[in-house]
């Protein structure tokens, strides 16, 4: 079986077991996370359809992202993860997928779900099977190990990164995976970071700078909580909320909808400046759940 070594660790996250446990068990109690380590459930009401998780590194998004892990693990943990993230660098196809293989991370290896991963690329006419595009990129990575912190290193997972984020393409991604996940046991987690804002382009003060990145996300914020896929897509391609990955958000989003979801509630907001006090270089995170009854 070919595997996907893990190719930020050490950099975005901590690099051997023991470190990248301790750090994920920090992101849990963080006061920014959700104070707690959460107990799975293998057996829960599974009502979770998706999230909306951040991919900085950990001393920068790790508390957000527990956010929503915590969420999925009280909620009973499904067979699959279907990891959406962008393609950060444009690598390989417009819209990739990896169906066979597993990747490793310091906490172990997951295994892709190759018939449903197959099924998924069959069911369209836009998604390609390239690793090329996977990797080198960081947004789908990230995610890993707290998937296999949560699930015991027990589920399995299907990546799925794009750099053709336009509302179409986001639509027709979503239809073909609601197509083969209707008698599957899944989540799907939407990989993006929001607004990134550098100093030096018409802050008055740090205040001011601070609070335009949180009425920017919070526009976005707004959409998705709506299950607005147009609108979220729309503050994405126009660069009013420099987000990195509405698309995978707008895919959730339009997924959700075909699901029965009418729910998307908010979890938690922050900036890379809350976490480390730095200004010159800020990023927003949101951590969101997609919930159906």
């Amino acid at each position: 079986m070919k595997t996907r070594k893990p190719y930020v660790a050490g950099q975005f996250y901590a690099g051997t077991e023991q470190e990248l446990t301790k750090q994920i068990l920090e992101c849990f109690t963080h006061r920014f996370g959700p104070g707690q380590v959460p107990k799975p459930v293998n057996k829960g009401p599974r009502k979770i359809v998706g999230i909306v998780s951040p991919h900085a590194g950990y001393p920068y998004s790790g508390p957000i992202a527990a956010n929503g892990y915590s969420r999925l693990a009280g909620d009973g943990l499904p067979e699959v993860f279907i990891v959406l993230g962008p393609n950060h660098f444009g690598r390989g196809s417009g819209v990739s997928i990896q169906t066979d293989g597993a990747w490793e991370t310091p906490l172990g290896i997951t295994s892709i779900d190759t018939p449903l991963a197959k099924n998924i690329q069959k069911a369209s006419e836009i998604i390609d099977i390239d690793e090329s595009a996977h990797s080198a990129e960081h947004s789908i990575e990230v995610q890993v190990p707290f998937i296999q912190f949560i699930s015991k290193g027990t589920a399995k997972f299907i990546p799925l990164c794009s750099w053709m984020q336009d509302l179409k393409t986001s639509r027709e991604i979503a239809k073909s995976i609601v197509e083969q996940v209707k008698d599957r046991d899944f989540v799907i987690i939407a990989s993006s970071d929001f607004t990134h804002h550098e100093r030096g382009h018409g802050d008055t003060n740090e205040k001011e700078m601070l609070e335009r990145i949180e009425e920017q996300d919070r526009s976005a914020i707004e959409a998705i909580t709506k299950l607005d896929d147009a609108a979220l897509n729309e503050l994405g391609e126009t660069q009013k909320v420099t987000m990195c990955g509405y698309g995978p958000i707008t895919t959730l989003i339009a997924a959700a909808k075909l699901l029965g979801s009418t729910k998307a509630e908010f979890l938690a907001h922050k900036t890379s400046y809350d976490l480390t006090g730095e200004s010159g270089y800020v990023v927003g995170y949101s951590s969101l759940v997609f919930t159906r009854e």
